[in-house]
């Protein structure tokens, strides 16, 4: 399961009405390849797509691709509004390591097949 903080569903809500699109549309997590430690959070606003795993969080809908829910599954997704910038935080309880600037993550099983 993910999940979503009420200020976080709030912010997609905010982008949603202000961005209709046709279909479920809704707040996309995922993963790819790349970074210093191995993997980069996907966010995106979309419609959901065949094979996609969904959950209801805050009313929001929230859609993962199916290679990507191992990396991701328990994470919250907030959103914070700071002085040093607004974005949308993924809190992960899957992450072993992270690189500095945040951006970028490694898991256990990462860590198992890197050692092979």
């Amino acid at each position: 399961m993910i999940t979503i903080t009420d200020k976080g569903a709030e912010k997609v809500r905010e982008f949603l009405d202000s961005n209709p699109q046709e279909g479920e549309a809704g707040l996309r997590v995922g993963v790819r390849g790349g970074g210093c430690s191995g993997f980069q959070y996907v966010l995106a606003f979309d419609e959901k797509r065949d094979g996609d795993m969904t959950f209801n969080s805050g009313g929001i809908t929230v859609l993962c691709d199916r290679q990507s829910f191992p990396y991701v599954t328990g994470s919250t997704i907030d959103y914070l509004d700071a002085m040093t910038g607004a974005g949308f935080k993924v809190e992960n309880p899957n992450v072993t390591a992270a690189c500095g600037c945040g951006s970028s993550f490694r898991v256990e099983d990462q860590e198992e097949v890197s050692a092979v």
